[in-house]
C-alpha cells in the first residue's frame, strides 16, 4: 500500500519549488492535478517524463477521490495531488481526498510550499494576525452582506479580475475606517502591489486589471460592534 503526497507548487516563478517538491514528483506513480495541461508545463519545465496524470479538481472531485483511492489501496500506486498553483486545500480541491485517505488508514505526507495567502500578508505588512476568507462571494448582494459583517481586523480575500471593481466599491460605501492591499500576479513578470483606499487602488491598477489577486482589507474601526462568525489564524 502506497502513500498520498499533498505537494505544494509554485504559485507562479518555478524557481520557488523545493527540491522535496521536486523529488516527490519524480516518485511517485501518479499525479493528481488541478488542470493536467498546467501541471505539465511544471513538470516538462523540471524535465519530469511520463509520469501518469489524472484530473482532481472541484468538479469531479468525488469521482476522482474514489478513483485515486483505489489507485492507492488496489493497485498499490503512490501519488501525489498538486494544484494549479500553491498549496492544494487552500481555496483549491483537496479536503476530500485527505479525509477518505485517511478514512481508510492511508498515509498521507504533506510537502510544504509557497502559497499566495501567507506571500501577500508579510509583504502587505498588515499582520500578523488576519482571518483568511478564501474566494469572495459571487454576487453583488452577498459580497455586500459578507463585507458589512466584519468587525475590526485584517482579513484575506482571492478576488477574480472581473469582480474585483465591484469588490473596491462595496468596500467604499461602508462606514468604517481602513486600508487595502492589493497583490497582484506574484512571483511572475507583471508582479504588482498597491497599497491605499478604494479610489487610490481603482487608479493604480485601472490599466493591469487582469491576473491572479489577492486583497488584504485592514478594518481599522467600524460604526458599530458585530458578534465576529469568523475565526482568527
Amino acid at each position: 500500500m502506497k502513500k498520498l503526497f499533498i505537494v505544494g507548487t509554485p504559485i507562479g516563478n518555478f524557481e520557488d519549488i523545493t527540491l522535496r517538491a521536486l523529488r516527490t514528483l519524480k516518485d511517485v506513480d501518479v499525479i493528481a492535478c488541478e488542470d493536467t495541461r498546467n501541471s505539465q508545463k511544471l513538470l516538462n519545465h523540471f524535465q519530469i517524463k511520463n509520469k501518469k496524470l489524472v484530473s482532481y479538481h472541484n468538479f469531479n472531485e468525488k469521482q476522482a477521490t474514489k478513483k485515486i483511492i483505489d489507485l492507492l489501496t488496489n493497485q498499490n500506486l503512490s501519488v501525489a495531488l498538486i494544484s494549479d498553483a500553491g498549496m492544494p486545500t487552500i481555496s483549491d480541491p483537496g479536503y476530500q481526498l485527505i479525509f477518505e485517505a485517511k478514512k481508510n488508514n492511508l498515509e498521507v505526507e504533506i510537502i510544504p510550499g509557497i502559497s499566495a495567502l501567507t506571500t501577500a500578508i508579510t509583504m502587505s505588512s498588515m499582520g500578523p494576525e488576519f482571518t483568511f476568507l478564501g474566494f469572495c462571494k459571487n454576487t453583488k448582494e452577498q459580497q455586500k452582506r459578507q463585507i458589512e459583517n466584519l468587525l475590526p481586523g485584517t482579513y484575506v480575500f482571492f478576488i477574480p479580475p472581473h469582480k474585483l471593481i465591484i469588490f473596491l466599491e462595496i468596500i467604499e460605501i461602508q462606514n468604517f475606517s481602513y486600508e487595502i492591499f492589493i497583490a497582484r500576479e506574484m512571483t511572475k513578470i507583471h508582479e504588482s502591489f498597491y497599497w491605499g483606499n478604494v479610489q487610490e487602488i481603482k487608479e493604480k491598477i485601472k490599466s493591469n486589471l487582469r491576473g491572479e489577486i489577492t486583497l488584504i482589507l485592514k478594518i481599522n474601526k467600524t460604526k458599530k460592534e458585530k458578534v465576529n462568525k469568523y475565526k482568527k489564524i
